[in-house]
């Protein structure tokens, strides 16, 4: 205070002057720390939203583990740490380029191209590229576990690179940069009004489910899940368990746990009223839709199978896969729908991954662990849903849109604007084909290269010991004649005790 009452005394005459120079002063400081403060919290906010989008490797490495059989368990950890490492690099060497590169406040732009490496390192810059970074191992890892078991290891790195280096970028460019061709922020945005995605049903999960499906089809199903050993087909596909449950179990709750990250995190800042008020909703909707889509699903499948058997049960697998389903479907509209939308999008997320999931097995596409269904089924429904439940007030609330909004509100004023709904069923069309577009010529060449399916024997020994030194599990082999001796001794001993008696 001192200094600043010298210096506006040194450079004025009048005492007024000095006074207002001071209070001009202070003001212009006050608010230079306020503005410090808000991005320091907001920066914070960012890198532990991110923190927690990345724990969800853990859930994904323990679902895929325990979906599977024990034999290929080390197989798929390292799978999922490679996304990590791997994705990783591709993301920060082209990936953040070709998504959010050169993004300025006019024009259409179908790739980024600027700020490879990155090279405008602004403090803005790393935090918004260590969120987008989670989100990129996530979507790689959500393939991991639909090609388990038989996929080769060069397969899988040539296409989680190529994924989250390229063509996740591409998608997320479009949805979310400014210069995106479906995105709301664009200054002309399609139909007035561009698709809204908060956090990524359609740029994140529908991605990963649409490659999942394209890798499931070009790779085969599991050896003896729907054809014999002659190849005939089986009259009723062979069930493959899992080895863990607790281990699936596990990883249903790191995912659910990971989510109140990736949900109300893709507010991006925190630093006001409207903005924490957003990211409330948006777990509170994250909260509705995995606990409405578990109880759907599981309910659901009860019903099913005691009208198919005669007999109640309570499937544990359909209950996580559900849940994780109500996940995905409300990622996109959890900051545009009020809550009781939420329960909504879960209860028809419980419904889309069982119907989904038979329709797998109808076709006789090998899923391991129902990814498919999860992300793809869900990611659709997650991105129809902004179209139909999107209200006027929350629309306006996180977006600052107001002119287009839910199929369901538009009835409700009188008239049946369907634009976001057409934009957004646009954006899903969109997705699915770029992906097949790109991915199917590119799984078809590893495929064609001789590199994309392990060897048969492998298959049948397991990748853990074929390729990974060893089972995941250790457990000691003990000496068969050790326990004949100890058979041998309780023998003895008991015979013994029955002549003294």
């Amino acid at each position: 205070m001192s200094g600043v009452w010298e210096t506006c005394q040194a450079a004025n005459a009048d005492d007024n002057a000095v006074f207002k120079c001071i209070s001009d002063t202070l003001h212009k400081i006050s608010t230079e720390e306020i503005t410090s403060v808000r991005n320091g919290v907001d920066a914070f906010y960012l890198i532990f939203a991110g923190a927690l989008v990345y724990f969800m490797q853990t859930g994904f490495a323990m679902l895929c583990a325990g979906s599977i059989r024990s034999k290929n368990c080390k197989n798929v950890l390292l799978w999922n740490l490679l996304d990590s490492c791997g994705g990783g690099i591709a993301f920060w060497s082209v990936g953040y380029a070709f998504a959010y590169g050169g993004d300025t406040d006019e024009g259409t732009t179908f790739i980024g191209n600027t700020n490879f490496f990155l090279s405008d390192a602004s403090n803005e810059t790393l935090e918004h590229w260590f969120f987008n970074f989670a989100f990129a191992c996530a979507l790689s890892s959500i393939v991991a576990g639909t090609v388990a078991e038989r996929c080769q290891m060069t397969a899988y790195l040539l296409y989680s690179t190529f994924l989250a280096g390229f063509v996740y970028p591409v998608v997320a460019h479009s949805f979310w940069s400014t210069n995106g061709w479906l995105s709301f922020a664009n200054s002309d945005p399609l139909f007035g009004c561009g698709a809204v995605d908060l956090a990524g049903s359609g740029p994140v999960h529908m991605t990963g489910g649409v490659l999942a499906l394209v890798m499931a089809i070009q790779l085969g199903p599991r050896k003896g899940r729907f054809y014999d050993e002659t190849g005939k087909p089986l009259e009723e596909p062979a069930d493959i368990p899992g080895h863990s449950v607790p281990l699936q179990f596990l990883g249903t709750f790191c995912l659910w746990f990971g989510w109140y990250g990736f949900n109300p995190g893709s507010t991006l800042t925190i630093a006001s009223n409207s903005q924490g008020n957003v990211a409330a909703l948006a777990a509170v909707n994250t909260t509705l839709g995995a606990a409405a889509g578990a109880l759907s699903a599981m309910f659901t499948h009860t019903i099913i199978d005691q009208r198919r058997t005669g007999i109640v049960t309570y499937d544990l697998t359909s209950t996580m896969n559900g849940c994780l389903t109500g996940l995905v479907a409300v990622t996109a509209p959890c900051a545009s729908v009020e809550p009781w939308a939420g329960f909504v999008i879960g209860v028809l997320a419980g419904w889309v991954y069982l119907a989904a999931s038979f329709s797998l097995i109808r076709f006789r596409i090998d899923d391991a662990v129902d990814a498919i269904p999860v992300h793809l089924g869900g990611g659709m429904l997650g991105v129809i849903s902004v179209g139909l439940f999107s209200s006027p007030k929350r629309m306006e609330e996180a977006f600052d849109l107001t002119e287009h909004v839910g199929l369901f509100y538009s009835w409700g004023r009188g008239s049946s604007d369907a634009t976001l709904l057409a934009v957004q069923i646009i954006a899903v069309l969109w997705i699915i084909a770029w992906v097949v577009a790109v991915m199917g010529p590119y799984i078809w060449a590893i495929n064609y290269m001789g590199l994309l399916r392990i060897d048969p024997l492998e298959e049948d020994i397991g990748m853990d010991i074929s390729r990974h030194k060893g089972s995941a599990y250790q457990i000691e082999e003990v000496d068969i004649n050790k326990v004949e001796e100890l058979i041998s001794n309780r023998s003895e001993h008991g015979s013994t005790q029955g002549k003294t008696a």
